[in-house]
């Protein structure tokens, strides 16, 4: 009789030399390098080519890669239109997997979809678009004008300029750098593979990556960073923080941001966001955010010996960056495309349709049908 594991726990479905996640530890690896190594040193583009090839970029790589993003971020004119038209009080996770899906309309090439090169030139288009399209519909929504594309701006530089109309400032730049190296990948999460489900079934890459963003917008995977801000805003002020814990474990309330599925320990990416997050909201005048954050964290810490996770801290950076609460999980999906579109690649090299089996509980069998005149 298989043994049944409640959402796959201690599964192990595939293998990846992308990612990973020792949860033991406190480790994340990308392709044999302690996310320490690469937090801050490299650029974003540059672990892109890591996850993508399996090793860091040289000089020439880089400038290939950077050009072949760059040159495709121009989005289809009927996606522009549809950007524009959405409701401007839609989730924009919704806009982005429907605009990420339409993409797949303008690719005449659709059914060669196994074919290796054209999958290589389908993770750029998407991963080059994927932060047009939610800086895009974030000025439709404002009523603003939609900017042209420009290539000479590395990708967290980009999306700022089309989103505010204005190029970003170095350390800001930076900042929302390290956060894209810091989501790119992180093992079998729940959206990866979504991802990797939907392209084992030889369907096209446009369909696994809208898999992947829908999965992605849950609020116990991406969706927890915006729960995080609402959270804190619902607290309001420091001296409120140690009654509202304690009446969140009382009742049994989750508390977004704390605890992961995998690490028992500090998430190895907490610490680079919460160090930023210390420095930006000291630099705006509102350190008051990252106190309460590190209030929670310690008496979490002390009355479930659990730690933060990446979204306790991401949230906070995000806020600090000016950045609209919405847009913290478009802004982790822009990130993941990275490791998404590398996944999808790792899977068709050497693809199994995934089909796991499943405990039937149901009434037992022997039941006969009784005409419905007689039920």
């Amino acid at each position: 009789m298989p043994v049944t594991a409640k959402g796959l726990e201690g599964i192990v479905a595939n293998s990846t030399r992308l990612s990973d996640v020792q949860g033991l530890e406190g480790k994340l690896i990308y392709t044999g390098y302690d996310i320490s190594e690469l937090a801050g040193k490299a650029s974003y583009e540059e672990v892109i080519h890591l996850l993508w090839h399996g090793h860091l970029p040289n000089k020439r790589e880089l400038s290939d890669l950077c050009h072949n993003l760059r040159s495709r971020r121009e989005l289809p004119l009927g996606v522009v239109r549809f950007l524009t038209r959405a409701p401007k009080n839609a989730d924009p996770m919704d806009v982005i997997r429907t605009a990420i899906s339409m993409l797949g309309l303008y690719d005449s090439d659709l059914e060669e979809d196994i074919n290796v090169d054209r999958n290589r030139i389908r993770a750029f288009h998407i991963t080059a678009k994927i932060g047009v399209i939610a800086a895009y519909f974030h000025r439709a929504r404002q009523g603003k004008s939609l900017l042209p594309v420009r290539t000479d701006l590395p990708e967290a530089a980009h999306f700022l300029y089309l989103m505010n109309g204005e190029e970003a400032s170095p350390e800001t730049v930076k900042t929302l750098d390290v956060a894209f190296v810091l989501h790119a990948d992180h093992g079998m999460n729940a959206s990866t593979f979504s991802a990797r489900v939907t392209i084992a079934t030889l369907s096209d890459m446009y369909s696994a990556i809208t898999s992947a963003i829908g999965t992605l917008k849950g609020p116990l995977h991406g969706g927890a960073n915006e729960g995080v801000i609402h959270m804190l805003e619902e607290i309001g002020e420091e001296d409120k923080v140690d009654a509202w814990v304690e009446e969140q474990l009382a009742e049994k309330r989750k508390i977004l941001g704390i605890g992961h599925r995998v690490y028992k320990v500090l998430d190895p990416r907490a610490p680079f966001l919460r160090d930023m997050a210390i420095k930006l909201t000291d630099q705006i005048g509102e350190p008051k955010w990252i106190r309460m954050s590190e209030r929670i964290a310690q008496l979490m810490r002390e009355k479930k010996g659990l730690e933060a996770n990446v979204d306790f801290y991401s949230a906070t950076v995000y806020h600090s960056l000016g950045i609209p609460t919405d847009l913290f999980t478009p802004i982790f999906a822009i990130a993941r495309c990275a490791g998404w579109t590398g996944h999808v690649l790792e899977q068709l090299a050497d693809n199994r349709l995934y089909r796991p089996l499943s405990e039937y509980v149901g009434p037992a069998p022997g039941l006969k049908f009784i005409p419905i005149e007689e039920r």
